[in-house]
């Protein structure tokens, strides 16, 4: 029996599908074999994702029904800028309706053709707006040698970082960013003692240095919790002391923001902030709403106060680290130590026998459907290889991620040990699994609308 309690009671239930296997098949197949465009009415679990899927509290759904819906300086706007300015210190705060507006107002507002955004590792949606702007995407997350387990494996490797600004592209770079928590590199914390050095660099170099905070809290809370420094600092005052040593931030707040929809960008630098506002009246909506309704910003608001609690933060990362338990006890092969928001399995690790270029990652994530209907993510070659400009097979991803994100308040423990059932039986077949090729893909974010194609024995090219 998991050793956490939930600390909130459920007011309000919603039931789950249970597809029969013929429908999960035949489902699969007209999908293009792409998790994503399954429809979610036949999906029992969704672990796809942790963005926009939390269940919001009592208070936030008071909140809305006393949202202020005028166009221009709402009520509930001040709301949302005065919770903003509390938690940052930022004292230039734009609401935009989710983080991928948010990261590509700011980056295309630092960004041009020819510079360098540099980060602890890019999230597909940063990278492609980077790209968009005609840039680069450096990574450079910490190393991590085999087998070691590091509490804070979302860091930046300061010293690539420090030969990078002193080197001959360093006055190319236009920004630095701090994804916290790294999310494309198995949800792991970044610590304040590292962002403080990153600060140094930047400020040595003349480079500004961004958070993409979506999930500030959960970062603040596993610094206090392995870092012995910071033992004793509350979740609140170690996000604060993140966003003091840092120029701006944007925010998915369908993340730590516990809502379904909306995003931020906070600055220090009041003159961007006007750059910003100027492109967000162009694609979003007036700079005191954003393209969220009042309401929209009121729960907002009332969820970055909650997300702060440390009771529910110890939940979180108890029930992460309980569920990543159950995942090895089954024969998966876990990215350690567990973070808070997800579980990431190291599917190439469990799918030895399948070459990148045939998507190991999605093969395990597509038996995980067809075994009990649970959707997960995968984070490795289809989202984040490339294609060979020499025609050959796709240059593969850092590594073969498989994520299990956990919703904010939605799952239970119950539903937890069935997803560990069904990864077991998965694992228990390994070896007979097979790997996929991709049969259309367009854009940046391909993992979106592509379909693929299971690869038969004949197919399958080993390396």
């Amino acid at each position: 029996m998991p050793s956490f309690m939930e600390p909130f009671r459920i007011k309000a239930v919603e039931p789950i599908p249970f597809p029969a296997p013929g429908e999960r098949s035949e489902a699969l197949e007209t999908a293009g074999y792409n998790l994503f465009r399954v429809p979610a009415r036949l999906i029992t679990i969704d672990l796809l994702t942790d963005s926009g899927t939390s269940a919001m509290s009592a208070a936030q759904w008071s909140a809305l029904v006393s949202g202020d819906e005028s166009y221009a300086g709402a009520r509930s706007f001040e709301r949302f800028e005065r919770v903003v300015t509390e938690l940052t210190g930022f004292g230039e705060v734009l609401p935009v309706h989710q983080g991928r507006a948010a990261e590509r107002i700011l980056l295309h507002r630092l960004l041009r053709p020819g510079r360098l955004c540099v980060a602890n590792t890019h999230f597909d949606s940063t990278r492609a707006s980077v790209l968009a702007a005609g840039s680069e995407a450096i990574d450079l997350p910490v190393p991590v040698p085999c087998g070691t387990v590091l509490p804070f494996g979302g860091n930046i490797d300061l010293a690539a970082l420090e030969r990078l600004l002193s080197g001959p592209d360093g006055r190319r770079v236009a920004c630095v960013v701090l994804t916290v928590t790294n999310n494309a590199n198995g949800g792991q914390p970044v610590s304040l003692e590292n962002a403080a050095q990153a600060r140094r660099l930047c400020r040595a170099h003349g480079v500004p240095l961004l958070l993409d905070a979506s999930r500030f809290a959960e970062n603040a809370y596993l610094v206090g919790t392995r870092s012995p420094a910071h033992a004793g600092a509350t979740p609140r005052e170690l996000a604060r002391a993140m966003f003091d040593l840092a120029d701006g931030c944007w925010a998915s707040l369908k993340k730590d923001g516990v809502a379904n929809i909306g995003g931020l960008i906070a600055l220090r630098d009041p003159e961007l902030a006007r750059r910003c506002a100027d492109q967000l009246i162009e694609t979003e909506g007036f700079p005191t709403y954003g393209g969220l309704a009042g309401r929209d910003l009121d729960a907002l608001a009332q969820g970055l106060l909650e997300v702060t609690d440390p009771a529910y933060l110890r939940y979180r990362a108890e029930s992460a680290g309980w569920f990543a338990e159950r995942l090895e006890r089954a024969g998966l092969p876990v990215v350690r130590p567990a973070g808070c928001h997800a579980v990431y399995v190291d599917a190439g690790r469990l799918l030895g026998h399948i070459p990148p270029h045939e998507l190991p990652a999605t093969a395990f994530a597509i038996e995980l459907y067809l075994a009990g209907a649970v959707r997960v993510t995968e984070l490795g070659t289809l989202v984040f290889g490339r294609p060979d400009p020499a025609g050959g097979p796709d240059l593969p991803a850092p590594r073969e991620l498989v994520r299990f994100a956990l919703p904010r308040r939605v799952y239970t423990a119950n539903h937890l040990e069935y997803v560990a059932e069904v990864a077991g039986e998965v694992a228990a077949k390994a070896s007979a699994i097979r790997g996929y090729r991709i049969t259309e893909q367009t854009g940046a974010l391909r993992q979106f609308a592509a379909t693929l194609a299971p690869l038969g024995d004949t197919e399958s090219v080993r390396s």
